[in-house]
């Protein structure tokens, strides 16, 4: 124990534990199916089948792990999949498909002996089907967060949280294209081409990054950026009212092009410092769901940062599936939220 005494601190040590397997294991599945689309260019096609097969599969092996890993407790899960459309007749075969994904996926890592049915199958996916709330502990987890990111070949995630009596006390990100970042630099040793970082943080105890192949863990911190004019925004590639982010960072003075990036490898991105802002506003009539921001959000404050809404709320994870906020979510540090905070409604006020 003497090498790591947080854990003996964190409350939530077995959990995390748990979760960290459950995701990497996920994220290996999700990796072979895209390595799979890119070989059979599949993705100039408008079939999601790849993806189905990869968002369900990492579901049940999720659900599969927790569940084996943390047998005494009751579990829920809020998720985004469930077994309804996998029931259809026409569905067997991709059900057979996800059914020997999964189970290749369990034999090749070596931790499980155990071969799943359809049925198993089917059984795991349904164990999403928890609504959340404000009491109780419930998991949230966004399977392949970032589809289209996913069908390209980029960016992706796998998203796992823990809420607990609607507080979310655990994250972790998996994102299987997002390089490793050296961060022992003076001796001279580089990680530059590892690729698939495991984002990791409980409440209290900070935020940790290792390779998703399993490496010593290392601590982030968001970056200390406290003049608009040195910093870099991220925003999504999809859900972006981007002349609405360019209003914004023209206020701040932002010089730097936007990054933009599928998933929540963004919060990964932003807690390791790689960018001082994320802005996200959705087009009309998008509703955020809990399993969008979770595991993210924790991760990013964890690392010293804040996220909020545009009012400058906290985000309320403990309204069931879906987030009920103030149009906007703002990541950034606390010297520039005050800032960017003011922006924000500068523009949305222009805006209307």
């Amino acid at each position: 124990m003497s090498q790591h005494p947080e854990a003996a601190a964190n409350p939530y040590a077995a959990e995390l534990a748990a979760a960290k397997k459950a995701v990497a294991l996920a994220s290996r599945l999700c990796r072979r199916v895209q390595q799979g689309i890119l070989q059979s260019d599949i993705q100039s096609k408008a079939d999601r089948t790849p993806v189905t097969v990869a968002d369900y599969g990492s579901q049940v092996l999720v659900s599969l792990v927790l569940k084996k890993e943390l047998p005494s407790h009751s579990f829920s899960m809020v998720a985004e999949e469930d077994s309804e459309d996998l029931r259809k007749d026409d569905a067997q075969e991709i059900l057979e498909h996800i059914t020997s994904l999964v189970n290749e996926t369990i034999a090749n890592d070596d931790s499980y002996n155990m071969s799943l049915s359809k049925e198993d199958v089917l059984a795991a996916l349904d164990g999403g089907k928890s609504e959340g709330g404000p009491s109780g502990r419930h998991w949230i987890l966004d399977p392949i967060d970032g589809t289209k990111g996913f069908i390209r070949g980029d960016q992706y995630a796998v998203a796992l949280g823990l809420l607990d009596e609607g507080k979310v006390v655990l994250g972790v990100l998996g994102c299987p294209n997002l390089p490793l970042k050296s961060t022992n630099k003076h001796n001279g040793s580089s990680s530059g081409d590892q690729v698939g970082s495991l984002f990791f943080a409980t409440i209290g105890c900070g935020a940790e990054v290792e390779a998703l192949e399993g490496s010593e863990p290392q601590k982030i911190t968001i970056c200390s950026i406290s003049n608009p004019v040195d910093a870099s925004f991220f925003e999504s590639l999809e859900h972006s009212k981007r002349d609405l982010t360019s209003t914004i960072a023209e206020k701040l003075g932002v010089q730097a092009p936007p990054v933009r990036m599928d998933s929540q490898a963004k919060y990964g991105a932003l807690a390791q410092g790689d960018g001082a802002i994320y802005l996200r506003f959705s087009q009309k009539g998008y509703i955020e769901t809990v399993w969008d921001h979770a595991a993210g959000s924790i991760i990013v404050t964890e690392a010293g940062g804040m996220v909020k809404d545009a009012s400058g709320n906290d985000l309320d994870f403990s309204k069931g599936r879906y987030l009920d906020r103030d149009r906007g979510i703002i990541a950034t540090n606390r010297y520039l939220m005050p800032m960017v905070l003011k922006a924000v409604q500068e523009a949305i006020k222009e805006e209307q």
